[in-house]
């Protein structure tokens, strides 16, 4: 996740492997950077992969939970963190997720 802390610098943005990673204010699609073109959603239900999503950040750059694999099976390290000149790229609480199910998700995002 980004944290309030964040100056906008748009550091991170580029680093993303996933496109997971989206200027505040910005719209979004799970097809961005990815080779889905449908997604399962958490409540079950599939949607067309390139619809656009609500920004999840009006104010900072932000992190989509459900399309960041924390560079699992690019890089050893988040690359977005090591590049963020303020620390404000940390890991997320609310999402917390096994190496495994990383790289599963990253396997399903880029087949």
């Amino acid at each position: 996740m980004i944290t309030d802390e964040c100056i906008n610098c748009g550091a991170c943005e580029p680093e993303c492997p996933n496109t997971a990673i989206y200027e505040g204010g910005m719209e979004w699609t799970w097809a961005g950077g990815t080779s889905l073109t449908e997604v399962q959603l958490d409540d079950g239900d599939t949607q067309d992969a390139t619809v656009l999503q609500e920004p999840v950040s009006d104010e900072f750059y932000y992190i989509v939970s459900g399309k960041c694999t924390e560079c699992t099976g690019f890089h050893e390290e988040p690359q977005c963190a090591a590049v963020c000149p303020v620390d404000c790229c940390i890991p997320d609480p609310d999402h917390e997720e096994s190496e495994g199910e990383l790289m599963a998700k990253k396997e399903q995002m880029h087949v």
